[in-house]
């Protein structure tokens, strides 16, 4: 599962999923932040909550170009059926 596969096919949303990753260690440092502070906790929990939406995004944008990269061309070699059971662990721990 943690197979490391090097392809020639591009990940579209890579700039995306990058600045929505750095965006997210900005917002956590600022968590940090709030947090050393002594902010108020609905507010540290808001922006908890944020971070953890954006990330979930990009975990999306990175599954997405999975299914359109490697899946995809695993499934034309006829080598699909392990990529595939990758995806669905995935989504089932997502989903629990």
């Amino acid at each position: 599962m943690n197979e490391h596969v090097n392809h020639n096919s591009k990940h579209v949303n890579q700039a995306k999923i990058k600045q929505l990753l750095k965006t997210g260690r900005g917002q956590i440092e600022g968590i940090i932040k709030m947090y050393d502070e002594d902010r108020y906790c609905v507010d540290i929990s808001k922006q908890i909550l944020s971070v953890i939406a954006m990330l979930q995004n990009a975990n999306a944008l990175i599954i997405n170009d999975h299914i359109n990269t490697c899946v995809a061309e695993a499934i034309l070699e006829q080598k699909g059926k392990e990529k595939i059971d990758e995806i669905t662990d995935i989504l089932v721990k997502y989903l629990r």
